[in-house]
């Protein structure tokens, strides 16, 4: 039996921390596979409960040296709190040893056993706040590991320890002391941590607001009383009172009242939807204008809003491939670090002929200056406000892979029905023949269609409606399938169908050039004749959507090449995807549901391929593309099938979807440069290769402060797409 368990992990500070706490658990008896992502904290794990428990998770992953809290939405407040306080105290103590070793010398100034003040001072921060420092090391070291931790602790330590020898041995040392490096070093790590920490809880804004929106309590008739609850006392079936400017609290079907709700929070559309009788609203959305009564359909979990920050979390947890890449090089990076750093100190000491003082200057600047924060973050920060950026816009993306795949795509494979057009046939011209008038076609039509399901027939009694006729009920009635309906009305009988039904009955036809003219509009005609004269013609068509045509337009200008794949008849499907801009080569016709899977593996021999789909007939198709974006209208979410989901039902949100891709991982990308770029750089310098060409050697003070830069500067390149406006 597999269950699944998220839990949030204090103490990570670097890729390979995560990445060792993910190796650890996924070499687990019993787990399936385990996914830590340090930007957000959490470890997500899936396990087999026979074989082992949640309990033991949690133990596996204390006896590496974390902290694990409980299931839920990290909030990093208390760490982003503790950070802040430990860098305030070792500022305070680190400026006036800075002051005294470095500023008051330049002014020939000194004071009095100045080791032994910078000793005192250097001491509390070397301990207090280099105290989570050496535990992590020690963790590692126990597990065989080697990870950000260990290298800072190596690092200061050695600056520190150094000094305190001098102390204790000035002749043979030379009685210069070094502890501004490492109680400096240790301010400005702590400093990058603290910020780093901030960064990274702007980075799960998304997730907040999303959480924030729901209101507490909701208004509901009880023994036909109005009372006031918490939202959590809500049960389904309850008869909710909802008024002017307050918020839906939970997700139901208007029972009484007219209104308009803003729904931009869910679907990113500014324009308030008209809601009337039997219309669904969801929760949190805001209404605006008037009062309703509606029935709750769904509480809890099973809200939109709920199953929408689920989705937002799991994108945000799960690891796009190429994140794998930076975590694979972070498992070798830090061994390999202190294998430099070593050889760095020996080089200088034992072949070059430097002192000791200068070799530890290396040693401890390569030390520093390679951690590998910035490559642990540039990836899950960039995939954090990506799929929030998504969210926010009405773009569900369920995965880091599916976002990375999407920017890959090179072809778009619309379904038609409910896609590119509306789903709901309209009728669209009534053509009377032989004297009859329109109004007289239509009540024959309709009295014909009164007792049928067919979605034609749905068309012509709502137009029927619109022009408030009166429809009697058929005497008889007979559904004929392929051909029409046979009904009887005041002994006249009605024939309403195709030409073949024509054909059997003996009613000829003279108006097939005007048949033809309207289906070549991509339109179904349908024939009405009383005995056996016809009367009239009647055109449905299932009109596209607003935005179809401009999708398309859109799609091309990004080079995507674009198909169409529909059940309909050649003809009619060529016809729609003239309308639409879809050339009449890249059309599929008569493609039975089963078969769309098939049609797409036949494009994939060419690319990449988004299939889009309406999520319910066409499943199969959704799961067989590299990425299956579904629309929906936002009563249905979590469609298992769909990679990507469109809250807005809008064909155009697949273009910015495409482009929401496009720009993150071009954020990843740039990340990654500067990560790799930073390190490649960083580590050489800091083992003094410019040293006998410029004399110029790096000092760990810098090398620290501009470790703790990079992880600083690759979280706030990812925070700048929450500017992000998609270009469609």
């Amino acid at each position: 039996m597999k269950t699944k368990t998220d839990l949030l992990i204090n103490g990570m500070h670097c890729a390979s921390c995560s990445t060792r706490i993910e190796k650890t658990l996924n070499s687990s008896a019993g787990v399936a596979k385990a996914a830590v992502n340090l930007a957000t904290n959490k470890a997500t794990i899936e396990f087999d409960g026979k074989l082992t428990t949640k309990e033991a998770m949690i133990q596996i992953i204390e006896k590496l040296g974390y902290e694990v809290a409980d299931d839920g939405t990290p909030d990093n407040g208390k760490e982003i709190k503790k950070l802040r306080g430990l860098f305030i105290f070792s500022l305070w103590l680190s400026v006036p040893i800075f002051m005294v070793s470095m500023i008051l010398p330049m002014f020939g100034a000194a004071v009095p056993y100045e080791s032994m003040v910078m000793l005192v001072l250097a001491t509390p921060v070397q301990f207090i706040v280099g105290y989570r420092f050496y535990t992590g090391a020690w963790s590692a070291l126990k597990s065989k590991t080697a990870t950000m931790d260990t290298l800072v602790a190596i690092g200061t330590s050695a600056a520190y320890f150094y000094s305190f020898a001098t102390i204790l041995f000035p002749e043979q040392l030379g009685g210069h002391v070094y502890f501004e490096t490492s109680a400096v070093l240790l301010t400005f790590i702590v400093l990058g941590k603290w910020l780093e920490a901030v960064t990274k809880g702007k980075a799960s804004e998304a997730i907040k607001k999303l959480m924030g929106l729901q209101p507490k309590t909701a208004i509901v008739i009880r023994k036909g009383k109005e009372i006031t609850i918490p939202i959590s006392d809500v049960v389904a079936g309850d008869l909710i009172i909802v008024k002017p400017g307050q918020k839906i609290p939970v997700d139901g079907i208007i029972v009484s009242g007219h209104t308009s709700v803003d729904e931009s929070m869910i679907t990113g559309e500014s324009i308030p939807a008209e809601k009337i009788k039997g219309d669904l609203v969801v929760g949190a959305t805001i209404n605006k204008h008037g009062s309703i009564t509606f029935k709750a359909t769904k509480i809890g979990k099973d809200t939109v809003l709920n199953q929408i920050v689920r989705l937002v979390e799991e994108a945000q947890e799960s690891k796009a491939p190429v994140q794998r890449l930076a975590d694979r090089v972070s498992s070798y990076f830090v061994p390999a670090v202190i294998l430099i750093a070593l050889f760095s100190f020996g080089l200088w000491l034992f072949v070059l002929g430097q002192t000791f003082v200068f070799s530890l200057t290396v040693f401890v600047a390569v030390m520093i200056i390679a951690c590998p924060c910035s490559l642990g973050l540039a990836t899950p920060t960039a995939i954090m406000v990506g799929t929030g950026k998504g969210a926010e816009n009405g773009i569900l993306i369920k995965g880091a892979e599916a976002l990375e795949n999407a920017h890959k795509i090179t072809t778009v494979a619309f379904d038609k029905t409910g896609t590119l057009t509306q789903g709901k046939p309209k009728v669209t011209d009534i053509i009377a023949l032989n004297g009859s008038d329109q109004r007289e076609v239509l009540t024959y039509a309709a009295i014909a269609e009164k007792g049928s399901e067919h979605p034609l027939a749905g068309a012509i009694l709502e137009m029927a409606n619109s022009q408030k006729i009166k429809v009697a009920a058929a005497s008889s009635f007979k559904a004929i399938p392929g051909h029409g309906i046979i009904a009887k009305h005041k002994n006249e009988t009605i024939l309403l169908g195709n030409g073949k039904l024509m054909d059997e009955h003996g009613v000829k036809l003279s108006k097939i050039s005007v048949i033809n003219k309207l289906e070549g509009e991509g339109k179904t005609v349908v024939i009405l004749a009383v005995g056996k004269k016809p009367i009239g013609l009647i055109a449905v068509a299932d009109p596209l959507k607003a935005t179809s045509k401009e999708a398309i337009n859109v799609l091309r200008r990004m080079n995507k090449e674009v198909w169409m794949i529909s059940g309909d008849n050649e003809r009619t499907a060529k016809a729609i995807a003239k309308q639409v801009g879809i050339a009449p080569e890249n059309v599929m016709a008569s493609v039975l549901p089963h078969n769309k899977a098939n049609k797409i593996k036949e494009l994939q021999k060419k690319g990449s391929v988004a299939f889009v789909g309406d999520g319910i007939n066409d499943a199969p198709a959704l799961a067989q593309a590299d990425v299956g974006i579904a629309l929906g209208a936002g009563t249905d979410v979590a469609m298992e099938s769909a990679q990507i989901v469109l809250i807005k039902n809008d064909p155009l949100d697949v273009a910015a979807a495409i482009d929401l891709s496009n720009y993150t991982v071009k954020k990843i990308r740039q990340n990654l440069f500067w990560a790799f770029f930073y390190n490649s750089i960083g580590i050489p310098v800091a083992a003094g290769v410019l040293y006998p060409f410029t004399g110029f050697l790096l000092n760990p003070m810098i090398a620290g402060a501009a470790m703790a830069f990079s992880s600083v500067s690759v979280v706030s390149n990812s925070l700048l797409m929450r500017r992000y406006k998609a270009k469609t």
